[in-house]
């Protein structure tokens, strides 16, 4: 009886090894096929992300900018933030079915082709967000007070109407374009908006136009409307101008922007980091 006893145990023990052994090789073998799978997919998603971006420069470049950095019409899709959902199916559902009230449209893309453009966008995002090191609070007092940004800049329907509108711009730019912007003000110069009505108008651009009248008098300041026959132009002073351009002598386009370069000399390092925080909580309404 012992020795029956003996064998069967041995019987037993011999069958849980063998499958501890089989358990092991089928979770060694998950692993192989799941590092098998990683590697294979990387090619098809770079494929998508290629497909996305070509998709993307043809469609939607002309309001979020080539490098989706921004335009007159469209914000910066590099810097993480998604006011209307930062989801995959959100960011879709926004490229597919556009956003009531605002000037995105809706887009009849494949299935295909809007997970492309998805891959791709998700393709440009930092790493993390930036956070600003500034106080917001001192950041609109500069604003308003020392830098005398609002004489030309409104924000939610207070200030200038000299340069873009900024009540936005923290959902729109990021953070190292609102430096480049405050520092270099002629280095990426900003895009007006588009009169949808007139099909024959040029794609306007915030830089400093000047006209020169038959009459001797001389206009300098930024184009709110141009065409081949007639130009809108607001001077420094914010007074419009409606002018046709057979009374003109020339019209000048300087590729330089109106605002003034704030140097460290005007602005610090510190009230620099302050007016971005200030205009990193400009995000319209949420």
């Amino acid at each position: 009886m012992r020795e029956v006893a003996k064998t069967s145990g041995i019987r037993l023990l011999t069958a849980a090894a063998m499958s501890a052994v089989i358990f092991l090789g089928l979770v060694l073998q998950a692993q192989a096929d799941d590092r098998r799978a990683t590697i294979g997919d990387s090619a098809p998603i770079a494929r998508q992300t290629k497909e996305g971006a070509s998709l993307f420069r043809a469609n939607c470049s002309p309001c979020h900018g080539l490098n989706a950095r921004g335009g007159g019409r469209g914000p910066d899709l590099t810097s993480g933030r998604w006011p209307h959902g930062a989801t995959d199916a959100a960011i879709y559902r926004t490229i597919s079915q556009g956003i009531p009230g605002t000037e995105m449209p809706a887009n009849n893309f494949e299935d295909s082709e809007t997970q492309a453009i998805v891959a791709y966008l998700r393709s440009l995002r930092p790493s993390s967000e930036s956070v600003s090191v500034g106080d917001r609070i001192r950041g609109e007092g500069i604003f308003v007070g020392k830098g005398a940004c609002s004489g030309c800049h409104m924000v939610r329907g207070k200030g200038g109407a000299l340069g873009p509108d900024l009540s936005r711009v923290g959902a729109a730019r990021s953070e190292s374009y609102l430096i480049d912007s405050i520092r270099e003000p002629s280095r990426e110069l900003s895009l007006g908006m588009i009169d949808p009505n007139n099909p024959y108008g040029n794609v306007l651009v915030y830089d400093t136009v000047t006209v020169m009248a038959r009459t001797g008098q001389r206009i300098t300041g930024i184009a709110k409307n141009e065409d081949t026959f007639s130009i809108q132009l607001l001077d420094t002073s914010q007074q419009l101008h409606l002018l046709l351009k057979k009374d003109l002598e020339s019209v000048t386009h300087e590729r330089k922007s109106l605002m003034p370069v704030y140097t460290e000399q005007v602005l610090n390092d510190a009230e620099l980091q302050d007016l971005i925080a200030y205009l990193e909580s400009l995000r319209g309404r949420q």
